[in-house]
Parts: C-alpha cells; structure tokens; sequence
C-alpha cells in the first residue's frame, strides 16, 4: 500500500512487550515498569491476526521486538505461525541476545530469517553501565548461539554515544573483518529515557568516517542504513542517522505497540488503536493508519525531543 507521500508501506515492527531483562539507560527507567497482566496487552493470537491482515493487505516485512521479545512467553509458536504466513518475504526479530544461548536454534526452526543484536560496548564494565544490570559475556554467548543455529545476516546494532562509546568506534568497525556481520552505528535519539543525555552525547553519524577513515562506500541493501567496508572485510558497517539526515522520504513502517495502537511515526504523539477489531474493520483501521504517516518526523536534536508520548522500550526499536 502506498501513503499520501507514494511512499510503498510494506513494513510493520510489532512489539511483543513493553518488558525487558536489561534496563539501557536510553531506553526505559532504571526501575523498569510495572509488569503488566495479559488483559493489558495484546495475545499472540491477536498479533497474528493483526500480522495477517497486514501481509493480506501487501505488507512483507515483518519485525518482532520488544522492550525484549524472548522474554514473552509463546514467542516461538508465534514466530512458526508468522513464517507460516503466505507473502511474508522477510521476518526479522531484535534482540539483547542474552536468552538466545537458550532459544536461537529454535527461533531458526520455527522460521525467524534474520536476528538484530544490540551490542553498544565490547566493554564489559561499560556494558553494566549502559544496561544497569548486564553482562557482556551474556550477550557475546547469544550472538555465538545466533551462529551456531545457521542464522547468517546477524546485524550488531550500535547506539553511538559520545563520551561513552565513541572511542570504541574502530573496535567495533573490526568485527566486521573475519566475520560477515553487519555492525550497525545509529545516532542517539532524544526520546523518552535518552533525554538526560547532555548535548555531547549526541554525536553525528559521520564520526564514524572520521575516525575510520579506511571504510569505503559499498551498496545499499534496501534498508535505512548507508553501507560502508573496510578492504577486504568479510562484513559491513552501517550508518544510520536519524538525527542529522533524516529518511522519512522511504519510510516504509508502521510499528505496532504490545498494547494495540498503530504508530504511524516513531516520533508523533499519535497513535490508532486496532485492539478488538477483525476482519474489514481490522484491515480499515490499518489502511487509516498508513494515511496519517507525516511526510516527516517533528524535528530532532540534542535540544529538541520527540514528541512521542512513550519510551523505546514502550514502542519497539
């Protein structure tokens, strides 16, 4: 389905819960958040149902994420359900990883094409720091797991912040070397929990250029990411920039909140709620949601915060 702006709206990124076994300082309160009951979220059987009216309408991308998906109970038999789906070309979850040790091969079998894993540090120290209450060995075991279970474009996501991890930039850009990962650098963004960071935090996603300055252009893969090589490299690093240049003009998403509401734009207060609704007026719903997409985000920078009414860990990253 196309929008107001001709823009092909073909991805939904549903999350599954608002929880999460760590608690990174951009994304939640260091308390985490009241656990909710069943009755307040979505069951599995209503985000299939939501997930099938949305291919049956043209959407092909699907994306599970959480707070953190594999701490809500059933995601397996929902992951073999979506892979089920006829017209679902590419099925991909976000994860910390630290359950994957536990899960991963089972995530494989049951259908679950790609794997996101968030890894901002190789610092263990500095990786208790950002999550509060995590282990780095934990989240290196679950990308080796991801490994293990054939999983094969495993994409590191990496929340630049300045002052905290933008000394490991070259680091991290050697992972990329002998494995055929794509590391993937992405501007902090001033929303909910990310607030208290002081402006120096906040740095523009051409840092990472400069400080390796061997990484050569190489082609998109049809995502939000610049892609970049280092010569010779196995893998890729990815540059995304929410920030300092924008992509509204090829957004492709709706996101869907573990609670029931559309979210036309990460960063708008607005949101459509599909909980309860079926068939014709299930697929309306959606179809008014993919209307209400803005041609662009409010705007955006250490001074100037979303206007989105919830935390990361709320909306699904």
């Amino acid at each position: 389905m196309t929008d107001g702006f001709n823009r092909n709206i073909n991805y939904l990124r549903v999350s599954l819960t608002d929880r999460c076994n760590l608690r990174c300082r951009y994304c939640m309160p260091e308390e985490g958040i009241s656990k909710r009951s069943h009755s307040d979220i979505l069951s599995l059987e209503d985000i299939y149902e939501i997930v099938r009216a949305a291919v049956e309408m043209g959407f092909s991308k699907i994306r599970l994420t959480g707070g953190e998906p594999l701490v809500r109970r059933g995601v397996t038999a929902l992951c073999r359900s979506i892979s089920g789906i006829d017209g679902v070309e590419d099925f991909a979850m976000t994860t910390n990883g630290l359950l994957l040790p536990e899960m991963a091969k089972e995530l494989k079998a049951a259908g679950l094409m790609r794997l996101n894993i968030s890894l901002d540090t190789l610092d263990p120290d500095k990786y208790r720091q950002i999550t509060r209450i995590g282990r780095l060995s934990d989240a290196l075991a679950g990308i080796a797991a991801a490994e293990e279970a054939g999983f094969t474009d495993i994409k590191l996501n990496t929340v630049l912040i300045g002052g905290f991890n933008d000394c490991e930039i070259p680091r991290l850009v050697e992972l990329t070397e002998e494995k055929p990962y794509q590391v993937r650098f992405i501007e902090l963004m001033p929303i909910g929990n990310a607030c208290p960071f002081d402006d120096k935090a906040y740095l523009p996603i051409h840092t990472v250029l400069e400080r390796v300055p061997a990484l050569e252009p190489v082609q998109s893969d049809g995502g939000v990411a610049r892609l970049y090589r280092l010569p010779g490299a196995k893998g890729t690093v990815g540059l995304i920039s929410p920030l300092s240049d924008h992509f509204c003009s090829g957004c492709s998403r709706l996101r869907l909140t573990a609670d029931g509401c559309l979210k036309p734009c990460l960063h708008s207060a607005e949101e459509i709620p599909v909980r309860g609704l079926h068939g014709d007026a299930l697929k309306e719903r959606i179809a008014f949601a993919i209307s209400r997409k803005p041609e662009r985000r409010c705007p955006l920078s250490c001074c100037e915060r979303s206007a989105s009414a919830r935390d990361m860990n709320r909306i699904g990253g």
